[in-house]
């Protein structure tokens, strides 16, 4: 049984908050694992690159994988998170190269799937603080 979009929605917003609160950080990658979507061996796989690009091991399909990617970006941006482009290269020996995260290599879905959402940079000095006297 599939998870209706409302439904994935909800538990993508349920985990991004988790996520959010103990790394100070949302990543796609990490969303997708704490859902049960990706495992964590088929990503260590994919990061030592015996399987080609991550969509071939999510086990949810691309049109969920589209809707979690705009819904993720759309509250990073609504809930005021920093977007930052991280660099996904290979684990093991030799040349650390470039991941790829879908089939088709499109940059604008490599960088939808890099993106993290950091939390705003506080403020040196809040309303709350007052000079003791």
């Amino acid at each position: 049984m599939s998870a209706n979009r409302n439904d994935l929605i909800t538990q993508m917003n349920t985990v991004s908050s988790e996520l959010l609160r103990e790394k100070g950080y949302i990543s796609f990658v990490d969303l997708l694992i704490r859902m049960g979507k990706l495992t964590k061996e088929n990503y260590e796989a994919w990061r030592f690159r015996k399987i080609p690009y991550l969509e071939k091991v999510v086990t949810i399909n691309l049109s969920k994988i589209s809707i979690l990617l705009r819904a993720l970006h759309a509250n990073g941006k609504q809930g005021g998170l920093r977007p930052s482009i991280a660099a996904y290269l290979s684990w093991g020996k030799g040349k650390k190269i470039p991941l790829r995260f879908s089939k088709s290599g499109d940059p604008n879905i490599e960088r939808a799937y890099a993106t993290h959402f950091l939390r705003p940079k506080a403020n040196v000095a809040t309303t709350d603080e007052r000079p003791q006297p």
